[in-house]
């Protein structure tokens, strides 16, 4: 009898394992992914993707096999959304199938699942939430900072003016933005040569330039070559330099903070800390560790983007001077010279504007940031899986011929009517759409137009001597954003 039981037993659990097999089996042969090219084994399509521009490689393949194609990154599948309907069809109307963020390696080895940009679930939800509250709170896109950011303004074109004339390295156009993030976060701003301020933006600036390596992509499609890579060890030293600053000046926040308000971003979440009645640690939001998180993430966002934005604006000044004349006319016309621009003069700057907008276009400061499925969908007649790999292709958005005059072509009557007005365009994608925009979308539009205004009401923009604007380069250089390549500027005050 004991025999007959274990093989009663045995014969059961095979079974149920053959059962769990063909349920298996069954379930992915539902799955029915959009057409593609063939991959190869364990490389999958890599050989025939441009590293660097992966935009481009994904744009060609659309043409052959439609704008919702898969793409294999070694063994894994992925689906690619190219142009403006397709993206609008997944970001808005589908927004929640298509609202996870996919695993991104070389950032999910500091961010584990924190933060605003890089994390899932309810932490996520949690932690979005609370951000917006705060940063509206603590003005964003109202007077405090339009107040906060003229006020960089004047020390950003002071720097400028130093240089009396001369040539200048572009960097210096990167020095404005970030103070108005580091005001949100710690309530002060740094004099440019102050080393904190350095060490900071030498520290971002480096973990932007090491997250966007070949190797780094590479190390996002195979995790098991971290010990051959430089980039992941690299970045992590780097990552925890910027933490040991922050948790300083956190703790400076932390030593002045009032218990029934706050100044700070940061005095914000420590009070949220305190009262937190959590006591899984999982499923905390107000640690230490979320608050590292969430602050890299805004000052990627409040610091490498919106300073990039300024430094192709300056560029693409210096290659059409006809243009930058046609802003420095309308801002001399309707604002003057005295008083600096404000937020509510985008309503009666419609050229600036427009230029404002079609900078940030033809930039493209972001390829895409990857999502992923939260559950099985369908889509477009396809069955996709839980988990699944989305990328939006942000760069195919802003350069859409069927939405685009001239999508290859710095234009900014992309953004102006018949009449010379502004003119909203629904492809304008500079922000992403859906559950993952931009957090900090109104602030970065309040800092780009009043920084880029404010520049070019003080000063006119020139290549330096012996160079011409022919020699002027508009290839981007591709890190984790995509960036102007060097160049130096003179600027020539126009008072």
């Amino acid at each position: 009898m004991a025999s007959e039981s274990v093989t009663l037993f045995l014969l059961g659990t095979v079974i149920m394992m053959i059962m769990k097999i063909l349920i298996s089996f069954t379930k992915r042969k539902n799955y029915h992914f959009p057409p593609g090219p063939t991959p190869l084994p364990i490389i999958g399509n890599l050989h025939i993707l441009d590293v660097d521009r992966q935009d481009l490689t994904f744009m060609e393949l659309a043409n052959k096999y439609g704008p919702f194609f898969t793409f294999h990154f070694g063994s894994t599948k992925a689906v690619v959304l190219v142009g403006y309907e397709a993206n609008r069809e997944a970001l808005v109307s589908a927004n929640y199938d298509f609202g996870n963020r996919a695993a991104l390696p070389i950032a999910d080895d500091f961010q584990m699942n924190h933060g605003v940009f890089f994390s899932n679930g309810e932490l996520w939800k949690g932690t979005r939430r609370f951000t917006l509250s705060i940063l509206r709170d603590l003005g964003m896109g109202k007077k405090p900072i339009e107040s906060r950011i003229i006020e960089e303004l004047q020390y950003l074109n002071a720097a400028i003016q130093s240089h009396n004339g001369k040539p200048f390295d572009k960097k210096v156009l990167y020095l404005g933005p970030p103070n108005i993030t580091f005001g949100m976060l710690f309530g002060r701003r740094f004099d440019y040569d102050n080393p904190t301020f350095q060490k900071m933006i030498t520290i971002m600036d480096d973990i932007v330039v090491n997250t966007g390596t070949p190797g780094a992509k590479y190390y996002s499609v195979f995790p098991i070559l971290k010990c051959f890579l430089k980039e992941p060890g690299l970045v992590m030293h780097r990552i925890n330099q910027l933490n040991e600053i922050l948790k300083v000046l956190f703790k400076e926040a932390q030593e002045v903070k009032c218990a029934d308000s706050f100044r700070t971003y940061a005095e914000a979440f420590l009070q949220k800390h305190e009262r937190e009645t959590v006591t899984d640690e999982k499923t905390k939001i107000f640690t230490e560790k979320n608050l590292l998180a969430s602050a890299f993430d805004l000052m990627l966002g409040g610091t490498e983007t919106t300073s990039t934005t300024i430094q192709w604006g300056i560029l693409l000044m210096m290659k059409y001077p006809d243009i930058q004349r046609k802003v420095q006319n309308e801002i001399e016309n309707v604002i003057g010279f005295e008083r600096p621009p404000r937020w509510d003069d985008q309503k009666v700057l419609p050229y600036c504007l427009a230029v404002v907008h079609e900078v940030q276009r033809f930039a493209n400061i972001l390829q895409y940031l990857p999502h992923s499925t939260p559950t099985d969908i369908h889509f477009r007649g396809y069955t996709i899986p839980k988990g699944t790999t989305v990328i939006p292709l942000f760069s195919s958005v802003l350069n859409d011929e069927t939405q685009w005059e001239t999508p290859k072509r710095f234009n900014p009557n992309h953004f102006l009517d018949a009449e010379g007005n502004f003119l909203k365009n629904d492809a304008f994608y500079a922000f992403s759409k859906g559950r993952r925009v931009c957090a900090g979308e109104s602030l970065a539009r309040m800092e780009v137009f009043i920084f880029f205004i404010g520049l070019l009401q003080k000063f006119t923009f020139t290549s330096p001597p012996g160079v011409s604007r022919e020699d002027l380069d508009l290839t981007p250089e591709v890190v984790f954003t995509m960036r102007t390549k060097s160049y130096k500027v003179c600027a020539i005050p126009r008072q």
